[in-house]
């Protein structure tokens, strides 16, 4: 499935140099100025997973392949944003097609580097933010839902379904609060709110963008920022770009040592993209065979059908059954033989909602 996160912020905060460290490439151009980055770079990051490694081993595997997801590194943001300053329009634009917010926020001190606002301050420059993208929502939704309302007292439905979620929304909006506080009363409202694609609707990953010296611990800026992020039902993550950056060109026997030596235990590509997993309610399950052992992304909650179009959408179509085992069976049980005579290969329906860590085969008849 295609899941994408856009990388936002304001200006000068990490965001280019966070990105270059997601994807491992310099092609996100760096620099000490506002709107360095104008047109959106686009890359897909490989999901860590040292599961895949048992997996392939005892299938025989010869290759692996993560699931993927998508980061959008996106122009800079400044205030009047939702008016057309700076980027403004685009950035909206932008931001608009993506699935989930990772706000970047500049948690260091360093007067080499501006700081568009003149202070470094994280929690000020998210609330920067939100407030310009609920300014954006505000104005869209004062056109849409009076025409929608209008419509309902004609006597259409999809129109009342609308005008009522949307209309909610606009009231919180009114009163300074995002409207990913609405909660929908049943699908038709949970639809129609997503498909207005407002900005203040979807998920937020904070990422404290500290020095160096405090990326295992952390400090008192990206306190304030992990605080701000539990008051509102937000995910945050401590990471130093600058250490990306330097992990990325790294060759990979070499990164587990430097980082041991700086106190961490993992990259801060794999805090974002477990967080960013968290954030959008994914899972991951697996299919292993000679050729290659393969994780697939399905929202959870998913029924096996679905998780059979994440391979191809004739699987979905033709859908007879699954057969699946727990990865920890498969690994207990030295793979899929071992599985079924320990009487944990079970066939499944579509009505069986899939697990983290399901080992899959479906069969389909097109």
């Amino acid at each position: 499935m295609a899941i994408r996160c856009g990388i936002v912020g304001l200006p000068n905060v990490g965001k280019s140099t966070r990105f270059n460290a997601l994807t491992e490439t310099a092609s996100a151009a760096a620099a000490n100025y506002p709107f360095c980055t104008i047109e959106p770079n686009v890359g897909n990051v490989p999901v860590p997973d040292s599961r895949l490694d048992d997996l392939a081993r005892i299938g025989g595997s010869a290759k692996i392949i993560e699931a993927q997801l998508g980061f959008t590194d996106i122009a800079g943001l400044v205030r009047g944003a939702s008016k057309g300053e700076g980027l403004g329009n685009q950035f909206l634009a932008n931001i608009r097609e993506t699935d989930a917010i990772v706000h970047v926020l500049r948690c260091f001190e360093d007067d080499d580097v501006t700081h568009v606002e003149g202070r470094v301050d994280p929690v000020s420059d998210a609330e920067t933010v939100e407030t310009e993208l609920m300014l954006a929502d505000l104005e869209s939704l004062e056109k849409r839902v009076p025409a929608l309302l209008k419509k309902a007292t004609q006597g259409d439905k999809d129109a009342k379904v609308q005008g009522r979620v949307l209309g909610e929304a606009l009231d919180l909006l009114r009163d300074g609060k995002p409207a990913r506080l609405v909660v929908p009363k049943d699908e038709e409202e949970a639809r129609a709110l997503h498909q207005a694609q407002l900005l203040t609707t979807k998920p937020v990953l904070y990422v404290c963008n500290v020095e160096e010296a405090s990326a295992a611990s952390g400090n008192a800026h990206s306190a304030a920022v992990q605080a701000m992020a539990a008051k509102v039902g937000a995910g945050a993550v401590i990471i130093s770009a600058a250490i990306e950056a330097e992990v990325a060109m790294m060759e990979p026997a070499d990164r587990p040592d430097y980082l041991e030596a700086l106190g961490l235990t993992e990259t801060g590509l794999t805090r974002v993209v477990r967080a960013a997993y968290e954030l959008l309610g994914l899972i991951t399950f697996f299919t292993v065979g000679p050729k290659e052992a393969r994780a697939w992304t399905v929202t959870r909650g998913s029924r096996a059908p679905q998780a059979a179009g994440a391979i191809h959408g004739d699987f979905e179509k033709g859908f007879i059954r699954a057969e699946t085992m727990a990865f920890a069976d498969y690994v207990k049980f030295n793979g899929e033989a071992g599985a079924r005579e320990a009487g944990k290969y079970r066939s499944e329906g579509k009505d069986y909602v899939v697990h983290d860590g399901d080992v899959m085969l479906f069969r389909f008849n097109v």
